[in-house]
């Protein structure tokens, strides 16, 4: 597990996880299909969006609007998600790890799919 991220203290995030979270939330609006998932810079290391969303799952600081718009922008485009009442940083956490994984799961049939595809000996299961 990546351990560099700061803890939580008492439901509050510092400042810099909380930016964090906000580049993870853009990261994540501009992810391609395809593409492996997204990584952001955390004092100068490189963490994948799914653990930043994870780190603030149980923070209780409230959701800037600016935020919030990126998340409802995400629902809008996942209509199982379309109830979803966010108010919270830990709110839009929940939500967004939940669409992180939806994606991985994707892009591994995808992968998993294309290399059946372009198998060399297609009489040989995958």
């Amino acid at each position: 597990m990546l351990n560099f991220l700061p803890d939580l203290h008492e439901g509050h995030a510092p400042i810099t996880l909380q930016q964090a979270f906000g580049d993870a939330l853009e990261a994540f609006d501009a992810w391609e299909d395809e593409r492996a998932e997204p990584m952001v810079i955390y004092d100068d290391k490189i963490v994948p969006i799914g653990i930043v969303f994870e780190r603030m799952r149980d923070c209780t600081d409230i959701l800037p609007r600016t935020m919030a718009d990126l998340v409802a922008d995400a629902l809008a485009r996942n209509p199982a998600a379309a109830a979803a009442q966010i108010a919270t940083f830990g709110d839009a956490a929940r939500l967004a790890t939940a669409l992180v994984e939806q994606r991985r799961l994707y892009g591994e049939t995808a992968i998993a799919t294309f290399l059946d595809h372009h198998r060399v000996d297609k009489r040989r299961p995958a």
